[in-house]
């Protein structure tokens, strides 16, 4: 039975790959920021961490259970705890965009350094990590995600090839639109740190409250979060995992959108999509 850490287990895609890796014969590790949510986890039967990934203390506490728990024996950690931080580049403090990177980047930073010493000694395992779509391309009002997620993109990008020498396999997970509370998180960010009625953006940002807040799927093409468990069982079971795994019609397409296009034309076409979005 091989040991698996998945952060950010409290809705979404981290409770639907928890779920689904758990069926599959794993010991699924699950994590959430929130006591409640680790209460709740745990009444449903999981093995339960609680971790804050923009605290670095947290981070090393869970560390240092699950070797207790585990024998220091593990196997891989599905990096997904993370949030997005709406709203556009001009209207975010610098401490806005320090908690974006705390939580998205620096928390897998360290998690991942805490944990390579356990993969290291059996010298094999998996460290994946749970990207974006907006991980290669960039939409306006989600500066901050993207940068954070492009970040992540450069770090497992820099530690495949560090470990190539190893039998520790690192994978992005790249997905467009998926069911979750992804949107409901982003609001409340929005709400928390930009000044809606005082920025020059103000009409554009009534746009944007009103995709947040809808209720069901917001864009095209959104698929349920078991897509992405689809690619996480890929990623955990295949010998010859791949280095990306985009998830979506629209992953897929941009992904290739911005290898053959001039810049200016995907600007334009990314501009048109924003535009359509804050109608």
């Amino acid at each position: 039975m091989r040991n698996v850490l998945i952060t950010g287990c409290s809705s979404g895609i981290g409770y639907c790959v928890a779920k689904g890796l758990r069926e599959r014969g794993y010991q699924v590790f699950a994590s959430a920021r929130k006591l409640e949510d680790v209460e709740r986890l745990e009444a449903e039967g999981f093995k339960t961490l609680q971790l804050d990934l923009a605290n670095p203390e947290s981070v090393q506490d869970a560390v240092y259970e699950l070797m207790l728990r585990t024998n220091s024996e593990l196997y891989a950690v599905f990096h997904n705890g993370a949030y997005g931080q709406a709203g556009a580049l001009e209207d975010l403090s610098r401490g806005a965009m320090e908690q974006q990177f705390a939580t998205n980047v620096f928390g897998w930073h360290q998690l991942t350094t805490m944990v390579l010493p356990l993969l290291r000694q059996r010298n094999e395992g998996r460290i994946i990590y749970n990207s974006s779509l907006l991980g290669y391309v960039a939409l306006p009002f989600r500066g901050a995600y993207n940068a954070s997620k492009y970040a992540i993109e450069g770090i497992a990008d820099t530690l495949r090839l560090e470990l190539a020498d190893t039998d520790i396999k690192v994978c992005l997970i790249e997905p467009g639109p998926i069911e979750s509370r992804f949107r409901a998180n982003a609001l409340q960010s929005l709400k928390a740190h930009v000044s809606i009625d005082q920025s020059v953006h103000r009409a554009k940002y009534q746009g944007a409250i009103r995709r947040l807040e809808k209720e069901g799927s917001a864009a095209p093409f959104t698929l349920p979060p078991e897509a992405v468990l689809a690619k996480v069982i890929h990623a955990l079971e295949s010998p010859n995992p791949k280095a990306r795994y985009p998830v979506t019609v629209p992953a897929h397409l941009f992904w290739v959108l911005r290898r053959i296009l001039p810049t200016r034309w995907l600007d334009s076409i990314l501009l048109r999509i924003s535009s359509k979005e804050n109608q």
